[in-house]
């Protein structure tokens, strides 16, 4: 099967099989995916505490495409942008295997449509067609190579664009939204 922009979800989750080889795992020392649709509240009763105090203690926000999503915190060394998932034991591997979020459940690093996958996730899940700030974000996306599935070409999302949106607002702070600053500090 051919993952385009307009596969469905369900259709995804059969392409993900749980999978604990090291490719599949080694992302997980270097961050950590997305929660969507009501599994923030699913880690909460799994933790048994509150959404309030799992977003407190375990969350972090990530922006990407103009779009807010929480995910498992990063533990970064050095100030270095990336770090291990905080529920990630080397030993072990996820600790919150069950609810974890679903951009870490495709997440198929030893299969050849593994990039596919995520790139399905960031374009169903942060990128906003309707809203011209996203569109424009995934415009200098593709501008700097980055890979487009089938259904998601550029020029489809151009159209609804305003005339006079700019290709760089400088009222962004670039490196919060790339991830590049943590968020508590800067």
């Amino acid at each position: 099967m051919r993952v385009k922009y307009d596969t469905k979800k369900e259709d995804v989750l059969k392409l993900a099989e749980p999978c604990k080889c090291e490719k599949c795992e080694h992302p997980c020392n270097f961050g950590s995916g997305a929660f969507i649709d009501g599994e923030i509240e699913k880690l909460a009763e799994f933790l048994g505490i509150s959404k309030k105090e799992v977003k407190e203690n375990y969350l972090e926000k990530i922006e990407k495409f103009n779009t807010t999503l929480w995910r498992p915190k990063i533990e970064r060394k050095d100030d270095l942008p990336f770090g291990k998932c905080t529920f990630f034991d080397k030993e072990n591997g996820c600790t919150i295997h069950e609810v974890k979020p679903t951009e870490c459940r495709i997440a198929m690093g030893c299969k050849d449509y593994g990039e596919d996958i995520i790139i399905w996730f960031m374009m169903n899940h942060y990128f906003n067609p309707k809203d011209p700030e996203s569109i424009r974000q995934y415009k200098l996306y593709v501008e700097s190579g980055g890979k487009i599935l089938e259904g998601a070409e550029l020029e489809k999302f151009l159209k609804k664009l305003p005339k006079d949106y700019g290709d760089l607002k400088q009222d962004k702070d670039w490196e919060k939204i790339l991830g590049l600053k943590d968020t508590k500090r800067g």
